[in-house]
């Protein structure tokens, strides 16, 4: 009887080690009373040759978003060697580079409609053609090309770069409110592919909207602020921007700044000089250098007129 028990102990002991000891290759939990065993299996993870890369930008009110992966030079010549010329390219490695627009766009003076689009390129030595492809989702290339499935298409010339780029890189720059660069850098080349969003006309479309329906302070102030900038009717940016102020109780400097420049392009100096001095007592209260400057220049050049 004591043989007995000494066994049983000396079983469990080993059961306990076995579990320890075996924890980081895999997992083995055997429950004696109920005999359910449960095991989980692990698997090696290297690094990716060619990562996979997500750009997203906002280009005025339009989501832009590439998907690509990108390869390295890893001592290699690429144009024109790695990378033929005269041949269709994914514009990366592994599955073809794709590009979101959450709005119509126009690339390079085409009509896009919003959408997912595969980019493919064509190199040359001194120009590559971009094709936007409306089949977004392809192992590289397509086994068949269609050209009823070519949405834009351009001829753009390449520009040399002072130095090479390691990494196959998109970027998307030179962003203004309603275009933007989507640029193709690798090695010593560089390619930028010019669009337009259609900002303008969704902003006006917007202020309609929301001045027609219940408006607040801040709507007001940012269709007045709209307006004056981006040079629509300044008589309506003024009205709204005095509609906005009315329903402040207390108007911050920068708000005030906003004002003046309206009355100013409205030829109303006087007013637009009260209102600077307005801004510009706020700014010295809030110790803001920024303001204190803009005030301060714009009240010697309306004072001089």
């Amino acid at each position: 009887m004591n043989t007995c028990i000494k066994i049983t102990q000396i079983t469990s002991l080993a059961l306990c080690i076995t579990f320890t000891s075996c924890k980081e290759v895999a997992t083995e939990t055997k429950d004696l009373d109920t005999a359910t065993t449960e095991v989980v299996t692990l698997r090696v993870v290297t690094p990716q040759p060619s990562p996979l890369s997500t750009l997203e930008q906002k280009v005025g009110l339009t989501d832009v978003t590439v998907e690509y992966s990108r390869p390295s030079i890893k001592g290699r010549t690429i144009f024109g060697d790695l990378v033929p010329f005269g041949e269709i390219w994914r514009t990366g490695a592994n599955a073809n580079t794709k590009v979101t627009f959450s709005s119509d766009v126009t690339v390079e003076d085409q009509a896009l409609k919003a959408g997912s689009y595969a980019l493919y390129t064509i190199p040359n030595k001194d120009s590559w053609e971009v094709i936007f492809y409306t089949d977004s989702n392809n192992s590289g290339t397509p086994r068949a090309w269609d050209d009823s499935k070519v949405a834009a298409k351009a001829v753009i010339k390449t520009e040399a770069m002072p130095m090479s780029i390691e990494t196959f890189t998109i970027t998307v720059d030179d962003i203004t409110i309603n275009s933007a660069i989507i640029g193709l850098l690798w090695e010593e080349t560089y390619v930028g592919i010019q669009f337009e969003t259609p900002t303008d006309a969704m902003v006006l479309a917007n202020i309609d909207k929301v001045l027609a329906a219940s408006p607040k302070a801040a709507d007001y102030y940012n269709a007045a602020v709209y307006y004056s900038q981006n040079n629509k009717d300044i008589n309506k940016a003024g009205a709204w921007m005095d509609t906005a102020m009315s329903m402040i109780e207390k108007p911050g400097f920068w708000q005030l700044r906003q004002q003046s420049l309206i009355y100013a392009k409205m030829g109303d100096t006087e007013k637009a000089i009260a209102t600077a001095k307005a801004s510009l007592k706020g700014a010295m209260e809030a110790n803001n250098t920024a303001y204190i400057k803009m005030n301060t220049e714009s009240l010697k050049e309306w004072a001089a007129k």
